[in-house]
């Protein structure tokens, strides 16, 4: 189901803009609809406060809590149940972050990512994804969101964009903390300056030598790190928004002094931020994640040759959390 499916029902039951805004306000912020003391500009017509516990439940069917994984460092991983079914996963932050995902499974394929591993087995609609948002913050207050989690959202561009859009202006999350991430498409590049939300955007780098990065992301679209990098370069400036790039350490693969030179190259004198991630290990795929010492000489080098840079620990490692480890572990009934 779309967002734009919604407010089609909506209006055929007699809602305004401003009270299809009101309904998917209170939806997207977990807020009731009191309409006992209102202004009568606000009052919802009498077919669509009937209508209203109906279309909740639907709502609140979209997305339901399967299983809960505290982390010692105050993230915690949320497997999450959709009405077919099918599993996806969100993550809780701390300081109010929350990663959902945007499709089941994915197509890119990363190596060393446990996602891919089956393929993309369905897209989720828009309202799938504002309903990871909406259950998240039932629990606790969020006022990030990142589109991080299963899948890549340039492949599921339309349902993103809308989720995105509804999140910016009735979800009352800034746009500057609305990150999508992507392993490099331009569509992204075409499509996300035209709305009228603009995210934060985070490119999946992981290496800037072609070939290997060609092989740690067999399936993802066949574009250059110095290309991609020059098209981050541009979005970043047309919006002021530094971009995020995204770097997995992988022991004895990209953690190497000509990986980091070339990280210098790219991306001294740019608009940009390099997260450093050491690998969230996932159990059979043969990748291992550097020593936290030896990830953090590297931020220093980096530092020291211009490119800002930030170590980043993956979230939920204490819990084998990796991003479709829990979906993985389910599905095997472990």
């Amino acid at each position: 189901m779309r967002i734009e499916q919604i407010r089609q029902r909506l209006r055929e039951l007699g809602a305004k803009p401003c009270h299809e805004e009101r309904v998917l306000r209170a939806w997207s912020r977990v807020r009731s609809i009191d309409t006992r003391h209102q202004k009568a500009e606000d009052f919802l017509p009498l077919p669509v406060r009937e209508a209203l516990p109906g279309i909740a439940a639907e709502l609140q069917a979209l997305a339901r809590l399967h299983s809960e994984h505290p982390g010692e460092d105050g993230s915690e991983r949320l497997l999450i149940e959709l009405s077919d079914g099918q599993t996806v996963e969100s993550v809780l932050l701390p300081r109010g972050g929350l990663c959902v995902s945007t499709q089941v499974g994915c197509t890119v394929g990363c190596v060393f990512c446990m996602t891919g591993q089956d393929g993309l087995l369905r897209q989720l609609g828009s309202t799938e994804i504002v309903a990871q948002v909406a259950l998240a913050r039932g629990r606790r207050n969020v006022d990030k969101v990142v589109f991080m989690g299963m899948g890549e959202p340039a492949h599921n561009l339309d349902n993103v964009i809308e989720a995105i859009h509804l999140l910016g202006t009735a979800g009352g999350i800034g746009h500057k903390n609305l990150v999508f991430s992507t392993v490099g498409d331009r569509r992204v590049f075409e499509r996300l300056p035209e709305g009228p939300v603009k995210p934060a955007l985070a490119l999946s780098l992981h290496s800037t030598d072609p070939e290997l990065r060609a092989r740690l992301l067999p399936k993802a679209p066949r574009m250059a790190p110095a290309e991609l990098v020059e098209l981050g370069e541009r979005y970043a400036r047309a919006t002021d928004y530094p971009i995020q790039y995204q770097w997995t350490l992988l022991a004895g693969i990209n953690d190497g002094e000509a990986e980091m030179d070339g990280i210098a190259k790219l991306l001294a004198g740019k608009y940009a931020v390099m997260n450093l991630i050491p690998y969230n290990s996932v159990s059979g795929l043969g990748y291992r994640r550097p020593s936290w010492e030896r990830a953090a000489e590297l931020a220093r080098s980096l530092h020291r040759r211009g490119v800002l840079t930030k170590l980043r620990r993956s979230a939920g490692q204490d819990v084998d959390g990796g991003c479709g480890q829990l979906r993985a572990r389910t599905a095997i009934g472990v």
